[in-house]
């Protein structure tokens, strides 16, 4: 019962049960708890200075700080949700009712556009695709589209109610993270089997990555999608607000970016015939897009360099894994990872 063997063997059963509890236990909170987290983190500069404010009260601190968390986020969300959700419905409503005149043999009618209908004239002649052939698979296409938004559609207050309660669970969790978190964040950094100095480094290197990612990514992303937005509201053309968003999010993506929006929204005012306003998107697209590798630099550089591999494989990989927040994760861990493998071939290159 005294032996060594015995004392490690228990010690090593009972962590890895108590660890599988506590994984059944937090596993239908880990959404919460990553955000909880992350926005702890990045207030936490925020709750320091309230907490000197504040004459070392840290509850008051944090306490301040959940209240006014929901507001800051929940007001221009819902106001950018609602705005999404009705220029959304009237984007479907118009792509129904274009496919519903496909259906009707309003086809024709595109002929009268030079850049539409003059290839449309040629694959006829030389490769036998004509207007019947684009018909069907324009109907196969728009099908397939409006049973997606179908079913999507039917999921609209399951998924909402479950972002509403995984919410209220972040931001209770965000009082705890933030009055406590960074005590909890020193025990649990102290078991780090590594050497103080470079176990500080690295926590360290990961806070600036952390902040490299949000600021530059994030705040760059915001901007572009504001920019493409506005683009697109001169342009006259319609759900702006929607286009505005999708840019934001794929702007996240190092390669295409923004373009991936607003060079469609070109191709389709120039096959309309509203050239001048193609010309004009076409200048503010570019514009957007050469601002990307202007504005990121300045901002990333502030606080941390991460390689384009890195952000890229995080944010497909990391969004793939674990949704929004994946984002920001997955930049993260290829980044802890990096770092592991550094620090092993220090290890490995010293003399025993």
């Amino acid at each position: 019962m005294d032996s060594v063997f015995y004392r490690r063997g228990f010690a090593l059963v009972a962590t890895l049960v108590v660890g599988y509890l506590l994984y059944r236990i937090l596993a239908p909170f880990t959404g919460p708890i990553v955000w909880a987290s992350f926005l702890a983190f990045m207030l936490h500069p925020l709750h320091q200075r309230l907490v000197r404010r504040l004459k070392g009260r840290e509850s008051l601190s944090a306490g301040l700080i959940t209240a006014l968390t929901p507001i800051a986020i929940l007001a221009p969300l819902s106001i950018l949700g609602g705005v999404f959700a009705a220029q959304a419905a009237e984007l479907a409503a118009k792509a129904q009712g274009f496919f519903q005149r496909v259906g009707a043999g309003g086809l024709a009618e595109l002929q009268r556009y030079p850049l539409i209908g003059r290839p449309l004239a040629w694959l006829e002649t030389h490769a036998g695709f004509g207007e019947a052939q684009l018909r069907e698979w324009l109907l196969a296409g728009g099908q397939s589209f409006l049973k997606w938004g179908a079913s999507l559609g039917g999921n609209v207050v399951v998924g909402a109610l479950g972002t509403a309660v995984g919410f209220g669970i972040a931001i209770v969790l965000l009082y705890f993270f933030v009055r406590d978190g960074a005590t909890w964040s020193a025990r649990v950094i102290g078991l780090v089997p590594m050497e103080p100095a470079r176990r500080s480094d690295l926590i360290a290197h990961l806070a600036q990555v952390t902040r490299a990612v949000v600021f530059g990514s994030g705040a760059t992303a915001l901007l572009q999608g504001i920019a493409v937005g506005i683009g697109f509201a001169i342009a006259g053309l319609p759900t702006y607000v929607v286009f505005g968003v999708l840019a934001a999010l794929l702007s996240l993506l190092p390669m295409g970016g923004a373009a991936l929006v607003w060079v469609p929204g070109v191709l389709y005012l120039a096959a309309i015939g509203r050239w001048g306003m193609a010309v004009f998107l076409l200048i503010w697209g570019v514009g957007v897009s050469f601002g990307d590798n202007v504005v990121r630099p300045l901002l990333v550089s502030r606080h941390a360099e991460v390689s384009t591999l890195t952000v890229f494989i995080g944010v497909l990989g990391g969004a793939a894994a674990f949704g929004a927040i994946g984002l920001i994760v997955g930049p993260l861990v290829l980044t802890l990872a990096k770092a592991l493998l550094d620090y092993m071939d220090e290890m490995l290159a010293r003399p025993a």
